[in-house]
């Protein structure tokens, strides 16, 4: 009787074998003749890490790339993100390794999509494998810490903060400044932090808020010249960097933006519930207070049907009877709309409100 070869046969014939139309249908085959793939690929993550030099590092930092960026990286992003010291000021271009080194530290366990330069496992499964938790851990606190110190290095900041040009030859910038808040929110180290309070206290002088104006920000048709750092990470949902910008009490708790919005208007429009009850805590704070429209932070939590910020509004005090410019209280809103789980929230507080009035 036939035996069939051993997994470290298998994965050795479709590693060397370097057209990448054949390596996928030899792994198409391996995944359909019951082969144990998550042997298969935690065997050549331990070859990679016994690379010599520094292939290891490449090889497991492109993987952890490939597996959790927000998007697929380029080519030249990846080897560009790859050669970021956190520890450094700047870009060392020596630190840049070749495409070719780049790939080959992953020991065929990547590609690069011709059509769009894209950096991509070499099959569906490794991306499921790479994403379990432990495969890679810490995996979005790297990154955001990459990005972080990416957009604080000294050839960033000094350029022109209102003039994107072209960005080849800093291909990691666009990511960077997209991503950066997305990983963060997952997974934030002490040194993360405190660059993204470097970031933010600078951030209308620097390039990256340029880059992710019209693709982050609602600022399309208006002035950003009171958007703070405070409300930058109370829209985006960084609950330890606003907790750290209360703490250095970085502006005015309840200073209004360009659009009348204040961080507790922004933080509950954008859902971000662990925000609102750090900035419900802060003393001063106006809970009442009226933004764009003549909108509270009630009024908005009930046009979005957020039951939860609903009842931590209400709990803070928040007033159901505050009307918007148009007349419209939170508790008419939902009663309008016949929400009755809304109006329970609401009419007790309404009722309590008018009358202490």
């Amino acid at each position: 009787m036939r035996r069939s070869p051993p997994i470290s046969l298998k994965i050795d014939n479709i590693l060397a074998e370097d057209r990448l139309a054949m390596q996928k249908n030899m792994l198409r085959k391996v995944t359909t003749t019951g082969v144990d793939l998550d042997s298969l690929y935690g065997q050549t993550l331990q070859e990679i890490k016994e690379q010599k030099g520094d292939r290891p590092r490449l090889g497991m930092e492109a993987l952890m790339w490939i597996s959790h960026a927000k998007r697929p990286l380029r080519i030249d992003e990846l080897c560009h993100a790859l050669a970021v010291d956190v520890e450094a000021t700047d870009l060392d271009p020596q630190k840049i390794r070749l495409q070719d080194t780049v790939l080959g530290s992953c020991l065929g366990l990547a590609f690069v999509d011709k059509k769009t330069s894209a950096v991509r496992p070499i099959h569906d499964t490794l991306q499921e494998y790479l994403s379990r938790p432990g495969i890679l851990p810490g995996a979005h606190k790297i990154l955001g810490e990459t990005c972080l110190a990416y957009l604080n290095y000294d050839q960033i900041k000094g350029l022109p903060p209102n003039k994107v040009g072209d960005l080849r030859h800093m291909p990691f910038l666009e990511y960077s400044s997209l991503f950066w808040a997305a990983h963060a929110k997952i997974e934030l180290s002490d040194r993360a932090k405190a660059f993204a309070l470097e970031l933010l206290n600078q951030f209308k002088n620097h390039i990256s808020f340029a880059l992710s104006f019209t693709n982050t920000f609602p600022f399309t048709l208006y002035s950003c010249d009171r958007f703070t750092g405070l409300h930058c990470a109370s829209y985006l949902g960084i609950e330890a960097v606003v907790a750290a910008l209360i703490e250095i009490k970085s502006c005015d708790i309840n200073q209004e933006d360009d659009l009348s919005n204040t961080p507790l208007l922004w933080a509950v429009i954008r859902e971000n519930h662990g925000v609102v009850k750090l900035l419900l805590t802060c003393n001063g704070l106006d809970i009442d207070k009226q933004g764009y429209n003549g909108q509270t932070a009630l009024w908005s939590a009930a046009a979005y049907k957020d039951v939860e910020m609903v009842r931590l509004l209400t709990n803070g005090g928040a007033d159901p009877n505050k009307a918007n410019n148009n007349g419209q209280t939170p508790l008419m809103m939902a009663s309008d709309r016949r929400d009755m789980q809304m109006v329970a929230l609401l009419r007790p507080q309404a009722i309590a409100m008018s009358d202490l009035d």
